[in-house]
Formats: structure tokens, C-alpha cells, sequence
């Protein structure tokens, strides 16, 4: 994917391939793998922020038990 800036996720450390990126598309924001660049998913900002708000809570640890 061409003529985007993708960010990389803080926790990649030492800038190898495994890594979370993120970029912003006019048509919301994609989200990829270092691994499998080709690959990716778009998503609205609504979402992520809702998905984002919500991994960083203690819900996450009592949804997965």
C-alpha cells in the first residue's frame, strides 16, 4: 500500500519485523502486520477508539478468564 505513512507501535523495540503499525486512510484507519504487510484492515476511527479505550482496561484480563 502506497502513499500512506505507516507508524509503528512503540512495544516493536529495535525496529525488527514484528511489529503493529497503523496508518491514516481517508477512508478510516488501517492496521497491518510487520510480518504480512500486504495484509491489512481498515477500520473507522469510532471503532479503533472504542477497541483502544477498551484494551487498556482491567475488562480485557476478566473477559479472557
Amino acid at each position: 500500500m502506497t502513499g500512506i505513512v505507516w507508524q509503528r507501535s512503540s512495544f516493536c523495540g529495535g525496529g525488527g519485523n514484528n511489529c503493529v503499525e497503523i496508518a491514516e486512510r481517508p477512508d478510516g484507519m488501517a492496521i497491518r502486520d510487520s510480518v504480512y504487510p500486504e495484509r491489512l484492515v481498515t477500520v473507522g476511527r469510532p471503532a479503533l477508539s472504542t477497541f483502544l479505550a477498551y484494551a487498556g482496561t482491567d475488562a480485557v484480563d476478566a473477559d479472557l478468564r
